[in-house]
């Protein structure tokens, strides 16, 4: 009898233990499912002269106008460089294509660049931290398409490609609070005698959000002068940090933001490798971009 019950009361014990290890499955299990993408990190997968982690949902097209105009370093006299000569402009579209990876064409006013892009945001930062932060790599490649004697004598189509390359890392601080780190790598198979062929860069933005549909915007983008890549150890006309500040307004299908920058291209290995503007010196100018997506 002694040994009956104490097989009794073994296999109770062992019961109780195989349905608490089942039940705390069971609950860690439904965390995981519970434990979805934070909610818009960001409202756009444009934010200024830069790029998002945000990709919209997959069969959405997207329509994008972004416009520079003019420096403001002459004031009133321009007003402040909207009817200053050298304004800039993109037209571009967007297709995602499967969850969280999109495609885009997009043509540049400046030395006329065809550019074709893709993003994939390969993780989500989750509501309850089980990914911390969301990862996101982007690349474009350009064709420049101005006439041939742009490039000089020795001419071949080769010439006109340049690339870019970046890996975004952004993170939701809070509902008001986004912030990315961001590090990219640019290469242009023709340049000038005394630029190097590429570019390391490291950047910050983020979005601070005030109301529903308001945010303030900012980056700041640093080339690099790394000398493992250098061609030149002398920099004649080394690239400008790029600074900017914005608002965006946006809605569910739209966004707009107005903002002033520092860079005049558009496109971000043009900026990386080429921009001469010193922010400390006021060379800003305003320029806006406006997106709209429509779903299929």
């Amino acid at each position: 009898m002694k040994r009956l019950s104490l097989s009794l009361i073994l296999l109770m014990c062992l019961g109780f233990i195989a349905a608490a290890q089942e039940e705390g499955q069971a609950v860690e299990k439904q965390e995981k499912q519970k434990d979805k993408p934070v909610r818009a990190p960001f409202q756009s997968g444009y934010l200024i002269d830069n790029q998002t982690t945000f990709i919209p949902s997959p069969k959405t097209l997207e329509y994008v106008i972004q416009h520079k105009f003019g420096n403001m370093t002459n004031g009133f006299s321009d007003l402040f460089g909207i009817y200053a000569p050298g304004a800039n402009i993109r037209l571009g579209m967007n297709y995602v294509v499967l969850k969280n990876v999109q495609v885009g064409y997009g043509l540049t006013r400046l030395n006329m660049y065809n550019d074709f892009n893709v993003k994939w945001t390969v993780v989500e930062q989750t509501r309850n931290n089980t990914i911390p932060v969301a990862v996101s790599l982007y690349g474009t490649m350009a064709i420049d398409g101005r006439n041939d004697k742009a490039f000089g004598t020795e001419y071949k189509f080769n010439n006109r490609f340049s690339y870019f390359g970046q890996v975004i890392v952004g993170r939701k601080f809070n509902d008001w609070l986004s912030v990315q780190l961001n590090s990219s790598f640019t290469h242009y198979n023709s340049v000038d005698s005394l630029i190097d062929h590429d570019k390391i860069s490291v950047g910050i933005n983020g979005r601070a959000q005030f109301s529903p549909q308001s945010s303030i915007l900012f980056q700041y983008d640093v080339p690099l002068k790394v000398k493992g890549i250098a061609e030149h150890r002398e920099f004649t006309k080394p690239s400008k940090p790029n600074f900017g500040i914005g608002w965006e307004i946006s809605t569910s299908t739209h966004a707009f933001h107005i903002y002033v920058s520092t860079a005049d291209g558009i496109i971000p290995q043009h900026n990386a490798m080429f921009n001469q503007n010193d922010w400390t010196k006021g060379d800003l100018m305003f320029g806006f971009t406006i997106t709209r997506l429509w779903s299929f």
